[in-house]
């Protein structure tokens, strides 16, 4: 099923948008890990809605209960299930929706799909809600890395044409990484991070959205992990990533702009350094041939921006077979890139630890 992921532990995300809650299912974790709740709720809460001006005004507390797979906090090698209960749902600013598809979104496609009974209420299993379940898999995937030295970051790279600072493909200080993870508007820059809120603020006043790139490094990952062909590193990686609304585009390394460079230009030296066979620079992010190099894994991600505004845009009836214009109302986010910057980094942390578990 297409709600499924993985080789090693395979991940399984369901529910919908308004229904009674929403969750996960992950089998083949080892057993014995002591898992660190605090941490993996305030991971979740980064991703949390309600938070600010810039967010939709849905709030949840999105607190997991877990119902299998725990004994004392420690994993026992069984599936381990958890939910996460809908509390804040208005299922009739949707009424419109079930008629009028939105532009943009997969309310058209998930008509011509699943006929009169899908579910439109909040974009049904088509909506970003859908993400809290996947932070929930992707922190405890994250736990297990950490313990082998594995580290995933991400930054809101751009929002619009507002860029910040770029991650050093090399050697990122992975003190301020650590310090992304706590902030309430993840940047490098703090000015083109000021500069993106207002940018967010004025699309919204304006009944209109934006878009944006997180950009995401691991360290720590050994080399030789992934496969060619058709299970590479980048394969895992954007496999998951494009289970996360509203992406429309990811790039390792120097991606598509190695396209305009000389192969002299874009290839990464090999050298030596403390025994160990590094590269002088990180065009490649850290993939050759699908196979981790030992270098940083570093990659951007590209999400639309929200189709849900206020200003008012053409569409049809789908009972009357006829064009007509639509405002939406209800509540949305003007921007969906602070919120996915966790999603991102737990998508990551997922494909690395079920490649790294399938290397062994």
């Amino acid at each position: 099923m297409s709600s499924i992921y993985g080789t090693k532990i395979k991940i399984s995300i369901f529910g919908q948008s308004h229904s009674s809650a929403i969750g996960v299912s992950i089998d083949g974790l080892p057993a014995g890990f002591p898992l660190d709740f605090d941490e993996l709720n305030n991971f979740l809460k980064r991703r949390m809605p309600g938070k600010a001006v810039y967010s939709t005004k849905r709030n949840e507390p999105d607190e997991p209960e877990f119902l299998s797979g725990l004994t004392d906090g420690f994993t026992c090698g069984a599936p381990l299930a958890a939910i996460i209960r809908n509390t804040d749902t208005r299922s009739s600013d949707y009424d419109t929706i079930k008629d009028i598809p939105r532009p943009g979104h997969a309310d058209y496609t998930a008509y011509v799909k699943y006929g009169e009974k899908r579910d439109v209420r909040g974009g049904g299993s088509f909506s970003g809600r859908l993400t809290a379940p996947l932070c929930l898999a992707g922190g405890i995937c994250m736990q297990f890395l950490q313990q082998k030295g594995i580290n995933i970051a991400a930054h809101i790279y751009k929002i619009g044409n507002i860029q910040d600072r770029q991650f050093d493909p090399v050697s990122e200080n992975e003190e301020e990484m650590c310090i992304l993870k706590t902030a309430d508007f993840p940047v490098l820059d703090a000015n083109a991070g000021e500069n993106m809120k207002t940018a967010i603020i004025k699309a919204q006043q304006a009944g209109d959205s934006l878009g944006g790139i997180v950009e995401c490094i691991a360290f720590g990952i050994p080399p030789g992990i992934g496969d060619p062909i058709f299970e590479g590193m980048e394969n895992r990686i954007s496999s998951i990533i494009f289970g996360i609304p509203a992406v429309k585009g990811i790039e390792f390394g120097n991606g598509f702009s190695a396209a305009e460079l000389l192969g002299s230009q874009n290839n990464d030296a090999f050298i030596i350094r403390n025994d160990t066979v590094k590269t002088l620079t990180n065009r490649h992010g850290g993939i050759l041939g699908g196979i981790t190099s030992g270098m940083p894994v570093l990659f951007r991600v590209a999400f639309k921006p929200t189709p849900s505004i206020s200003a008012e845009q053409a569409s049809i009836s789908l009972s009357g077979r006829k064009e007509v214009r639509l405002s939406i109302t209800g509540r949305h986010d003007p921007c969906i890139v602070p919120r996915a910057v966790p999603c991102v980094e737990a998508a990551a942390a997922i494909a690395v630890y079920d490649a790294l578990l399938d290397s062994q």
